[in-house]
């Protein structure tokens, strides 16, 4: 259920405001739950969504519910890549990359730390997506943003990180796509920062649930100058709510490097 009347509550807070509100993980043993695997992660499966048909290889993950709230708002621009300078972190099979690419985003880096899933997201992307003079598609296999040259800017960045607080696998296919933990967000919101990657005016969208400490990941953003608030909070009615976040710059900026 949608519940835009709480996140009317949120809309507005920020700082340490919003740090008190967010609520606290779920117990250790409703997370891991929750977040039972699937059996066939190493097997060839097949995804489809809006009409588009995805190819699924061993190890990469179909897209859940959580990554579906952030591919309806950037198939119907509530998160706007059009003409825009496009970073999709953890790009898995590549939804992200081809709705931006057909809404026509000015670059799109399809960043992902496992080769895999990046190749599965440029052959969809290719087969998706008409080449166009206007978009310029750069696939990259990256360490969170790693592979990034140094000059480059984003206008916007949207990241569903495996950020679940409790280890639910020893597979390393799972832990890399569920359950990281917090010190990811910490260091994603550093090289954020270190290499100046987001441009005036820029936009950051994580998605996370009460599965992870949400305290910590907005914690990590505030302390890399960040100014988190919550777009969106989506309510499962099983005790798991889960927060979008828009992250931006703490207080606006006039200049940047182009």
């Amino acid at each position: 259920m949608d519940t835009d009347m709480h996140t009317d509550m949120y809309r507005n807070a920020i700082g340490e405001a919003l740090l008190e509100q967010l609520p606290p993980p779920l117990s250790a043993e409703r997370i891991i739950a929750l977040n039972q695997p699937k059996a066939d992660l190493h097997t060839t499966r097949s995804y489809e969504w809006n009409g588009w048909d995805f190819d699924v290889p061993p190890g990469v993950f179909i897209p859940g519910w959580t990554s579906r709230l952030i591919h309806e708002r950037l198939l119907d621009g509530r998160i706007e890549t059009r003409g825009l300078r496009y970073a999709a972190m953890g790009v898995g099979l590549g939804v992200e990359a081809v709705v931006a690419g057909l809404r026509g985003a000015r670059e799109i880096h399809a960043l992902d730390v496992h080769p895999q899933s990046v190749a599965a997201a440029t052959g969809h992307y290719r087969r998706l997506v008409d080449e166009s003079p206007d978009t310029a598609f750069h696939p990259a296999v990256s360490d969170v943003f790693d592979a990034l040259p140094d000059d480059v800017q984003l206008d916007v960045v949207t990241f569903n990180p495996p950020a679940v607080s409790q280890t639910v696998s020893d597979d390393p296919d799972i832990v890399r796509n569920v359950c990281v933990g917090a010190p990811l967000l910490a260091r994603f919101f550093a090289q954020i920062a270190e290499k100046d990657l987001l441009a005036p005016g820029g936009r950051i969208y994580v998605i996370a649930s009460n599965t992870a400490d949400l305290r910590a990941l907005v914690q990590h953003a505030l302390d890399h100058g960040l100014s988190p608030r919550v777009d969106h909070l989506h309510d499962w009615q099983d005790g798991v709510l889960t927060f979008l976040f828009r992250i931006t710059h703490d207080t606006p900026r006039t200049g940047g490097r182009r």
